[in-house]
């Protein structure tokens, strides 16, 4: 009966928009260059002090990559390539800032300050070569950087927690952490982490102005795709995208909106290939191999990827960074890696025809097929 139930469950998300008999497969990855959790030490603190950091995985294993997160991640990419000699490529979407918590202090949260991802490295012994080893393997074609926000917190309602002395998040800001969502604190009706659930369009334009320069100056060129944080979005801020060369979105089959007055949110459907009223396009994940998340098997994955091909639809695999991570626990980096590799055989062992793509090699495709 669970087989039939997942076998459905992605039927509806597959079953309508574009369509291709080309078997292929991407891979998109949120959250790198965001700091999450600082250190175990910061981890043993917090949890000590009464606050349930082991009620969430990005709290127990999610932190800043290192640069050995990279490299192991990229030795398994190596060992695998499609019909065409290209090897599995992470759209690796990219927080490009975090908080600059001296700043923000020494102005007693009146304003908010950020600075790009690679100075944080600095500030981390384990990271400061972490950008060379970005650089290399977007040149092997192994990482593909897009745009994930240019912070991942939710300013204001971060700043009114702080300015309210709230003794959780004052404690993590005093550790330089903010990332106690709603699977620490339940009860919390937004998530901490929701870049882009409030109403200040102002500030949140400004942020994507100004990220997506801050993207260009570190990867060299423009990202054309996002994927918004928590996926929470308001539409308002597709043009300023638009103007910024963005032109695909990255997501889940529903996009959500900001809460109204009865504390609803809509829910906007899409299937891969839709376009909005802008021209954008959407491209939507219908596989999921989150495995310190929730556990996911391989033959759960492959079960999504042939029920993928089965409606000639491109493969579009969720992994977070959280799963290649190691600093926090290395065991959570090395045994999800393990199954990435056998997964990653399998996959071509099954469908020799596979061809592995960026988000934005298919947003390519995909736009390039419906003007004809």
């Amino acid at each position: 009966m669970t087989a039939m139930i997942n076998f459905l469950r992605n039927s509806l998300i597959n079953y309508r928009g574009w369509r291709t008999k080309r078997r292929i497969l991407v891979i998109e990855s949120d959250d790198w260059g965001s700091i999450r959790m600082p250190s175990k030490l910061v981890f043993d603190k917090l949890r000590k002090s009464g606050i349930h950091v082991e009620n969430s995985p990005y709290c127990k294993f999610d932190n800043l990559e290192t640069s050995e997160d990279i490299e192991c991640t990229c030795n398994v990419l190596r060992k695998i390539r499609d019909i065409n000699g290209n090897n599995p490529v992470i759209t690796a979407n990219t927080v490009v800032a975090n908080p600059d918590f001296e700043k923000i202090k020494e102005d007693n949260f009146n304003n908010y300050y950020y600075e790009p991802f690679t100075e944080t490295y600095k500030k981390y012994g384990n990271n400061y070569n972490s950008i060379q080893i970005w650089k290399q393997a977007i040149n092997e074609n192994l990482f593909f950087p897009q745009f994930h926000g240019r912070e991942h917190v939710n300013v204001k309602l971060w700043f009114d927690l702080l300015k309210n002395n709230d003794s959780n998040f004052k404690l993590a800001f005093n550790n330089n952490m903010w990332g106690l969502s709603n699977d620490v604190f339940p009860q919390m009706k937004s998530s901490i982490q929701a870049t882009y659930d409030n109403e200040d369009l102002n500030f949140q334009k400004q942020a994507i102005k100004s990220g997506l320069e801050v993207f260009s100056e570190i990867f060299g060129f423009s990202s054309e795709s996002l994927t918004p944080n928590n996926f929470i979005w308001n539409l308002d801020l597709n043009q300023v995208l638009l103007e910024n060369c963005v032109k695909y979105f990255q997501g889940m089959k529903f996009q959500i909106g900001l809460q109204n007055l009865n504390g609803k949110r809509k829910l906007y459907r899409y299937f891969t290939g839709d376009v909005n009223s802008l021209g954008q396009i959407y491209l939507v994940r219908n596989c999921n191999f989150e495995p310190s998340v929730n556990k996911t098997s391989i033959k759960e994955v492959l079960d999504d990827i042939r029920n993928s091909f089965l409606w000639n639809k491109p493969a579009i695999i969720s992994i977070h960074r959280v799963n290649f991570m190691g600093g926090l626990e290395e065991k959570n980096r090395k045994e999800n890696l393990k199954n990435l590799d056998v997964l990653l055989r399998k996959i071509k062992s099954e469908w020799p025809e596979v061809e592995f793509f960026n988000s934005v090699q298919l947003g390519h495709l995909i736009s390039e097929e419906l003007k004809r």
